[in-house]
């Protein structure tokens, strides 16, 4: 893409806090600094056991979608972030979703990136729970 035909779009930032509980939507601006737009899976479903499902995320992502295009941005760069830590490294199911339906609302998808944290050796994981 040339510099003239990105000159007209005003990007901003999704972060995408999925697990297999549930699943976050956070636009800010380019600096991170200003929250545009939120959702969560609470917001969309009434089950509890619902709320990190794929479906709740296209819903979480339309509204998102609807409030940022009304703010003035159009195209958005997307963190993805798993729980992380010394628990599950993969993000849930809710993640790829959201991505594809904020594409499918017509933003501008620039980069995806993974931000869950790893650790560098930190604390003790937590013991097994047998079922």
């Amino acid at each position: 893409m040339s510099e003239s035909e990105n000159s007209g779009t005003t990007w901003g930032i999704a972060h995408v806090y999925a697990s297999f509980n549930n699943t976050l939507i956070t636009v800010t601006d380019q600096t991170g600094a200003e929250t545009v737009a939120k959702s969560s899976g609470g917001a969309v479903v009434k089950q509890n056991r619902d709320e990190a499902s794929p479906y709740a995320a296209m819903q979480m992502a339309d509204t998102v979608a609807e409030e940022i295009k009304a703010a003035g941005i159009d195209a958005l760069h997307v963190r993805v972030r798993g729980p992380g830590g010394n628990l599950n490294k993969s993000p849930g199911p809710g993640a790829q979703a959201t991505i594809r339906a904020l594409a499918r609302a017509g933003l501008e998808i620039g980069r995806i990136e993974d931000v869950t944290p790893i650790p560098h050796d930190g604390t003790r994981a937590p013991k097994n729970s047998r079922l």
